[in-house]
């Protein structure tokens, strides 16, 4: 399916720019753990399992509508076994055993969003979670056996509705399986048995409901995983959580109702601008699920097109990979059991190497970005018109260029540099030609100084906030990498050696005041496709010619160093904010 025929139907689809090798298996049949290990984990990769826990008790007994709330809450709660003792006696002797209390309070969590649940701890965040500080604001802790008597209530009346402010005092009050569709149960809306721990490794007494594991069974492609933690999950009304990605391995089982869960792959962090690294919900995406804000996150407009969608139905399960961003709807009544593992990466990476690994996962990325950004500049250029047109009268045009060299030279007009170019070599030419004399003027006019490259750099510096807001705009405000960009390597040789022997002042004012970050960058990216393409005889002439023209050829190496780092500063600037969420100013 399309995804835009989603928004009709509300079913599975795949991002028109999702690359396939990262789309969602999917398995029939289970496949067995050495078949996991070896082909499905490794790829870092969503798999979808069908039917693969459809034997569990969970999915046989645990549904709301086939009353798996009564089964639930007979396992919980004692005071309810008692009630209906005739029918659950085989049970007894279990239920009255020290594992159980005589009720249980399970952590919850509180939306004050309505249906949707955000990763922003100023609008809800999982009890008990976070510091003992944040407790008084977002703790919830719900008895089990009212959370399922208010679900046994919403299945009587699904379509009720509540405006209560505070869903946990409401939870407090007294609830009967008898009182109907009272508001007390009503604002339970608001609440979601998110996270609840069966299993937990690291803290076994948040193991609330480790009772239930017992209806549950390893999947057999899992086994021998170390989990660090098994979860339920459930709600009483359709819910929304919002854009996030886990630190461990994930593998989400649905044994009761439908979840649909949309995927995004790490290298997809641009388009859902994810919080600052250093804040309490970074594994957050910052754009709103019902309201985004494309004015503010205007990269946000395409995340579509990188997602899919799934669709687990009862019995279904979904691998998610550490660091994949989901966004999970969840149907009304719906149960899930979640599996957290770590990866094998993460388990095998040393911690002292954390900082070596930072810094090259850090240079990977810039010189992604980087070459993305030449490259899709490369490519609008070519489909582009003429960005400079000279607005210098008396300098004529390409042709008038070729008479006046000719006329000042007494050589043939054969051996003249300007005649062996191409007409549209001839043409770039003359455009940077035109722009360093414009720009010259200008500065004559106002009777300013000449700016040296550190100070054109300086103004970079102060702009590059700015500038790294819209990548795009980088090579609109250096005409003069528009112009080298379209040219081939060889085309762009010929044309500085041209200025070199017919325009050399031209040429260093180029380069030492007018060259920019993006176009230190193109322009030395061309010098090495130069040189792949000639012998070293070839690159030294070449070489000597263009640096013969400045008085201080160390200067004008500086100015080409001094633009590129620049440039990588930029790109530096906008993976930080891209893929971590943070801005950075550039070193004094």
């Amino acid at each position: 399916m399309r995804a835009e025929d989603d928004d009709a139907g509300g079913g599975e689809f795949v991002g028109a720019r999702l690359d396939a090798g990262l789309r969602a298996a999917r398995f029939a049949s289970p496949p067995s753990a050495d078949e996991f290990a070896a082909a499905v984990e490794p790829r870092n990769a969503p798999a979808v399992f069908r039917g693969v826990v459809k034997d569990w008790t969970a999915s046989s007994r645990w549904d709301p509508r086939r009353g798996g709330l009564d089964y639930l809450r007979v396992w919980i709660d004692p005071s309810f076994y008692l009630y209906l003792a005739h029918m659950r006696r085989q049970w007894e002797r279990y239920l009255v055993s020290e594992k159980v209390g005589p009720d249980v309070d399970v952590e919850a969590m509180m939306s004050s969003t309505g249906h949707v649940f955000y990763g922003d701890l100023r609008s809800h965040e999982r009890a008990g979670a976070n510091a003992a500080y944040l407790a008084p604001r977002f703790q919830v802790l719900v008895p089990f056996s009212k959370f399922m008597n208010s679900c046994k209530s919403y299945l009587r009346c699904p379509n009720a509705s509540s405006d209560s402010p505070k869903a946990q005092e409401i939870l407090k009050e007294p609830a009967s399986s008898e009182e109907g569709c009272s508001s007390s149960l009503e604002s339970c809306d608001q609440v979601y048995l998110a996270q609840v721990s069966i299993l937990n490794t690291e803290n076994k007494e948040r193991c609330s409901l480790e009772v239930l594991k017992e209806d549950i069974q390893e999947p057999t492609f899992l086994r021998g995983k170390p989990f660090s933690s098994i979860n339920i999950w459930m709600n009483r009304a359709h819910l929304r959580s919002s854009t996030h990605y886990d630190p461990h391995h994930n593998l989400l089982c649905v044994v009761a109702g439908c979840k649909k869960v949309t995927l995004w792959p790490p290298s997809s962090s641009p388009y859902l601008y994810p919080m600052p690294v250093y804040g309490e919900a970074s594994n957050h995406s910052s754009v709103s699920i019902e309201e985004p804000d494309y004015s503010r996150y205007t990269r946000a407009r395409y995340m579509k097109e990188y997602s899919e969608r799934v669709i687990l139905n009862c019995g279904d399960a979904l691998f998610i990979p550490e660091g994949w961003y989901h966004q999970v709807d969840s149907d009304d009544l719906t149960i899930a059991i979640n599996f957290w593992w770590k990866s094998r990466i993460m388990n095998e990476m040393l911690e002292h190497m954390d900082a070596y690994f930072l810094r090259r996962i850090l240079s990977r990325l810039v010189d992604k970005e980087m070459n993305k950004m030449v490259q899709e500049n490369s490519v609008s250029c070519s489909k582009g018109t003429t960005v400079c047109q000279p607005t210098d009268e008396e300098s004529g045009g390409p042709e008038q260029l070729k008479q006046k060299q000719v006329n000042s030279d007494s050589s043939d007009k054969k051996d003249s540099p300007l005649q062996t170019l191409e007409p549209s070599t001839l043409q770039a030419l003359y455009e940077l030609i035109s722009l360093v004399h414009n720009s010259a003027e200008m500065v004559s006019q106002n009777e300013i100084t000449e700016p040296t490259s550190q100070d054109a750099y300086c103004k970079q510096s102060n702009g590059s906030k700015k500038i790294a807001a819209d990548d795009s705009s980088l090579l609109e405000k250096d005409p003069i990498a528009k112009i080298i960009l379209p040219l081939k390597p060889l085309e762009l040789q010929s044309m500085l050696l041209a200025m070199a022997r017919t325009f050399p002042r031209t040429l260093e004012a180029l380069v030492l005041n007018m060259l920019g970050p993006i176009g230190a960058e193109i322009l030395t990216r061309k010098f090495d496709e130069m040189d792949q393409q000639a012998t070293k005889e070839q690159q030294s002439e070449f070489y000597k010619t263009f640096y013969s023209v400045f008085d201080d050829q160390y200067a004008a190496m500086d100015a080409l160093l001094n633009g590129k780092e620049m440039f990588s500063f930029q790109v530096f600037q906008s993976v930080l904010r891209q893929y971590i969420g943070v801005h950075a100013d550039r070193p004094k």
